[in-house]
């Protein structure tokens, strides 16, 4: 499964294409957000790209999870949204 990280600074449009071309080959991509401006961006990622493979016959199902990480030598918590083709 791909992983899509993603950041506050991360544009929505981008991530939502980056997402729905992932779906034209796969059945499921998780995306990795760690903070509430990450985690916004992420969900309207999804939002925008249900819209673009709607057309597709497709529906999008979202799954959130907690992922535990290192970042510098640092164990951080992430949550991680398994987002799955209907």
């Amino acid at each position: 499964m791909d992983v899509l990280k993603v950041s506050s600074k991360s544009k929505p449009n981008s991530v939502a294409g980056a997402l729905a071309n992932a779906f034209k080959s796969k059945e499921g991509v998780e995306i990795q957000a760690i903070g509430a401006g990450a985690l916004n961006q992420a969900i309207k990622s999804i939002a925008i790209a249900r819209g673009y493979v709607a057309p597709t016959g497709k529906d999008l199902i979202c799954i959130p999870a907690f992922s535990d990480i290192e970042i510098e030598g640092e164990e951080r918590t992430a949550i991680k949204l398994i987002v799955k083709t209907l």
